[in-house]
C-alpha cells in the first residue's frame, strides 16, 4: 500500500457486482481489513442477504454493523486498518430517511462523513458502495422521487471527495475518475 491510501467509490444498480467489485480490489491492499454494513436486518429475507455477504468475507475481515452514525464510526477506525469497505450508502440514506432525518440534514451528515474520509484516506484506503438510482423511469410516488433525489446529491458529494469512482454494470467496471 502506497504512503497515502485513497478514496475509492464504487456506483452501480441493484445486483450489478459493485459490492464483488470492492471487495476484491481490497482484498489485496494489506491484511487488516474492515467492512461496515449499513444493512438493518427487518426481514427474513435481509438476515439470509447478510449471512450470505458475511460468508463470503469469512474470517479475512472484521465487519461493524452500523446503520446511522457512520462518521462517528470512521473516526474510531482511523489508524487500525489497511482498508475499510463501506456498504452501502443508499442503505444509510434509507435508514436515516425512515428515522425522520429531512435532505438537508442527510446532506449535512453526508458532507461530515466526506471530511472523516479524507482524514482516514491518510492512513488508510476506503471504498465506498453505492447504487445509482437514477437511471430508471421517474418514481410513481413522492418519497421514492424524494429518496432517488437524495441518493444522487449525495453520490455526487462522495463522487467529489474521491480519488477513484468506477460504475459497475453486468459484473464489467468502467472507471470515471
Amino acid at each position: 500500500m502506497s504512503k497515502r491510501g485513497e478514496i475509492v467509490f464504487v456506483l452501480g444498480g441493484a445486483r450489478s457486482g459493485k459490492s464483488s467489485f470492492a471487495l476484491n480490489e481490497a482484498e489485496g491492499i494489506g491484511s487488516k481489513r474492515a467492512y461496515v454494513a449499513t444493512a438493518r436486518i427487518t426481514d427474513n429475507e435481509m438476515a439470509e442477504r447478510v449471512r450470505r455477504h458475511q460468508a463470503e468475507r469469512a474470517h479475512r475481515w472484521e465487519t461493524f454493523e452500523e446503520p446511522l452514525k457512520i462518521k462517528e464510526l470512521f473516526g474510531n477506525l482511523k489508524g487500525r486498518f489497511d482498508v475499510i469497505v463501506l456498504d452501502c450508502i443508499t442503505l444509510w440514506i434509507s435508514n436515516m430517511m425512515l428515522d425522520g432525518l429531512e435532505e438537508e440534514a442527510i446532506l449535512e451528515e453526508t458532507r461530515g462523513l466526506c471530511s472523516v474520509l479524507a482524514e482516514i484516506a491518510s492512513e488508510s484506503s476506503v471504498y465506498i458502495v453505492s447504487n445509482e438510482v437514477g437511471l430508471g423511469i421517474v418514481p410513481d410516488n413522492p418519497l421514492a422521487r424524494q429518496f432517488r433525489d437524495v441518493a444522487g446529491r449525495v453520490n455526487q458529494l462522495i463522487a467529489q471527495v474521491a480519488d477513484r469512482v468506477y460504475f459497475i454494470v453486468s459484473g464489467l467496471s468502467m472507471k470515471l475518475k
